[in-house]
């Protein structure tokens, strides 16, 4: 029952993603391909990371993801910020351009979050969050996502 219930939650969160992923395909309001897309979400997720950590962590080669970075780079949706603690470091940021086509799972998950906050007794709501940020710690090691993408 339990496999089944995440099972149905994920996909929903994943298939309303999609959906407006291709409505903003549709409507021309980005010019990246699906592939980008995917890009820049995990450089969001990775919170700022190196060319090297989101190289590391898509499993692609460095010329590969440097050509997915300049690309990103040159249709605005990210930007290369130079680290302060290592000048030689540069670290990749999304930028607003992103933030206003983009953002769309934190807004479906702000709604469902919302709705979820009506609907069951705000104890109930504080014991899902508890068990959610413990399953997301301690039983999905193997997706790690950094708390920070740079050390500054």
């Amino acid at each position: 029952m339990l496999e089944q219930s995440l099972s149905e939650v994920y996909t929903k969160f994943k298939v309303h993603f999609y959906r407006e992923m291709f409505k903003q395909l549709r409507s021309r309001e980005t010019s990246l391909s699906t592939v980008e897309m995917f890009c820049v979400e995990v450089i969001y997720a990775l919170k700022e990371p190196t060319v090297a950590q989101f190289s590391n962590y898509i499993g692609v080669s460095a010329p590969n993801a440097a050509y997915k970075v300049n690309c990103l780079i040159k249709k605005g949706y990210i930007e290369k910020v130079q680290s302060s603690v290592d000048r030689r470091e540069y670290h990749l940021k999304v930028t607003d351009k992103y933030y206003r086509y983009f953002n769309l799972a934190q807004d479906y998950i702000n709604t469902v979050v919302g709705r979820t906050s009506e609907h069951f007794p705000k104890e109930e709501v504080e014991m899902l969050d508890k068990m959610l940020a413990e399953i997301s710690k301690e039983l999905m090691s193997e997706v790690e996502i950094p708390d920070s993408g740079s050390e500054e």
